[in-house]
């Protein structure tokens, strides 16, 4: 589930790229940046964010392997130490980014 989330991320960067050639996959960029704006903007979590935490709460470590290399690094780079503010603005600079390219190939 955080390789998802991260790849969303990922998909949030630089989705621009994509989306300036194919109509659905913009729609699907802009609507993801949208709802990531409201998202800093109310204090939510991502639905992907209460996803882990579920499957977390699901999760015996007495069955299964509970280390994960892969998972330890991308779990810092999803989740990092930001203040909300900081991460507020960098939505807001991924938002106008995005946004740029988008009107720069039109």
């Amino acid at each position: 589930m955080v390789l998802i989330h991260f790849l969303w991320i990922l998909f949030l960067i630089f989705g621009a790229l994509l989306g300036v050639r194919n109509k659905t996959t913009r729609f699907i960029h802009l609507s993801g940046l949208f709802f990531a704006i409201l998202i800093q903007i109310f204090g939510w979590y991502c639905p992907l964010t209460h996803l882990e935490f579920y499957l977390r709460s699901r999760h015996d470590p007495t069955i299964r392997y509970t280390g994960s290399f892969i998972v330890y690094y991308m779990e810092r780079v999803v989740y990092l130490e930001i203040p909300q503010t900081g991460i507020l603005l960098a939505t807001i600079g991924l938002v106008a980014f995005n946004l740029w390219v988008y009107l720069r190939k039109r």
